[in-house]
């Protein structure tokens, strides 16, 4: 894969620069949109829950940001993903090229927007009286993973997205639907312990989690934590090139 990749490095950095020229196109602010968007959305939900679930919970600000930038990442990672096949179907049905390059594309985009919010977030933390230990070192591990796993699920709904164009207004639910489940803006400490334990198959909720242990509670998620996020990244990226390698040859049929 790498090889092919080294291969058709030119096509991948031309997709990269089309992918964002396209995203900012007449935009007057251009790329400062990417840390505008996490920003204006963080300010209107700091407004609307704060009187209803920060109260209570520390560093409210900083808690609230670390799940909306995780979620924003993988919700426009995802969305973007779902179309990188069909969006390129003009490019792919005339020359032979890997088609998950068109993928890890839309990938290395949103990882960059991603990056860019996130120095925004640690500059939130410092305003937040955040105190940064070596212990931040570990959100690599999250931070990987995360990436592993849009990659994963981009893999799978941009296949699914060729035979099934439906998939597309379901996927908007479903994330609608997850975004709740992965208490963004609230806390599960109120619930029982199975309620607890049944926000763990959530995978977005655990890299949540994770960010907000290393951030705001100095502390290290045990192994079994480290584990079933690892867990969950196979899981869905051997599903995802599973997907590619098998209905590779198809593709052509339905764009």
């Amino acid at each position: 894969m790498f090889q092919k990749i080294k291969r058709y490095q030119f096509l991948f950095e031309e997709l990269v620069k089309r992918d964002f020229k396209k995203k900012y196109k007449r935009t007057v602010l251009g790329m400062a949109w990417s840390v505008l968007s996490p920003l204006l959305t963080l300010l209107v939900m700091r407004m609307v829950f704060t009187q209803f679930f920060g109260r209570s919970t520390p560093h409210y600000t900083t808690y609230l940001f670390c799940g909306n930038l995780l979620f924003s990442y993988f919700n426009e990672s995802s969305s973007q993903g779902m179309s990188a096949l069909r969006g390129n179907a003009g490019i792919f049905s005339k020359v032979n090229v890997p088609k998950y390059l068109f993928l890890f594309s839309k990938n290395v985009q949103t990882f960059i927007n991603f990056c860019l919010t996130l120095c925004v977030f640690f500059v939130f933390c410092v305003l937040d009286n955040i105190t940064f230990t070596w212990k931040f070192i570990c959100l690599l591990y999250p931070t990987v993973l995360l990436v592993l796993f849009n990659i994963g699920v981009g893999l799978i709904l941009s296949a699914m997205f060729i035979f099934f164009r439906d998939i597309q207004y379901l996927w908007s639910v479903f994330t609608q639907l997850l975004m709740y489940f992965s208490a963004i803006f609230y806390t599960i400490d109120g619930y029982s312990p199975t309620v607890q334990n049944l926000f763990l198959l959530n995978p977005m909720y655990l890299f949540i989690r994770y960010f907000r242990k290393i951030v705001i509670e100095a502390t290290i998620p045990s192994v079994y934590f480290h584990l079933l996020m690892l867990a969950d990244v196979v899981i869905v990226l051997g599903i995802g090139c599973w997907m590619y390698k098998k209905y590779n040859h198809k593709f052509l049929y339905y764009v």
